[in-house]
């Protein structure tokens, strides 16, 4: 290989690119990974012809772009992120018209009552229901209250509240259904999942 000019030694015409040229040195060198001596042989042939495209380029010749005079400055380039380019609001338009990103303040106020409610639910002994059903009326003004103040829409708030009751009715039944060793009867669990779901509703819809 020693005995070739720098082009034939990398495998490459002339008139190559100095793209190409770089492609054909870093083949080689992968190609002779365990050979020292043809690696220094391929580095100098490299060199040899980035000399030799200098004198031209001093020369007015051709130009040698600055990746190929100081490749060791070539760094992978960094994605840029953008944030024009992140879908922010990816979801449907309708649906961002209910969902809410709610502030620590209406997260606790929210957490705070409905599980005041849910606890008392629990705790006491209603044979009757007349508590239960006091306490899950109080549950649902609290629904509307915290669902009307965020945008002002009163029946839109109802309509929440009472689909989150019915869904919350539905789960509670599902779980009774399930879990029938439960310290609590029935319509304790129905309003203890309603309150979650009332919880859900009036931290992250609007």
């Amino acid at each position: 290989m020693s005995e070739q000019n720098p082009y034939q030694q990398l495998g490459v015409t002339e008139d190559a690119s100095f793209e190409e040229i770089q492609e054909a040195k870093q083949r080689l060198l992968q190609q002779y990974a365990d050979d020292s001596k043809l690696r220094d042989s391929i580095e100098a042939a490299y060199d040899a012809i980035i000399m030799e495209r200098l004198r031209l380029r001093q020369e007015g010749k051709i130009k040698v772009p600055e990746r190929i005079r100081f490749p060791e400055r070539e760094k992978p380039a960094e994605p840029q992120l953008s944030f024009n380019s992140l879908p922010i609001n990816a979801s449907p338009s309708w649906l961002q018209q209910f969902i809410d990103t709610p502030s620590s303040t209406d997260i606790l106020l929210a957490t705070g009552v409905f599980l005041a409610l849910a606890g008392i639910t629990v705790v006491i002994q209603d044979s009757q229901g007349s508590l239960v059903s006091l306490l899950l009326t109080l549950g649902i003004f609290a629904n509307v209250y915290f669902l009307n103040r965020k945008e002002q829409k009163f029946w839109r708030s109802v309509l929440i509240t009472l689909v989150g009751l019915v869904v919350g009715i539905a789960i509670g039944s599902g779980l009774a259904a399930l879990l029938k060793s439960l310290p609590i009867d029935n319509q304790q669990l129905y309003a203890v999942a309603t309150f979650c779901i009332f919880w859900l509703c009036s931290s992250f819809l609007r």
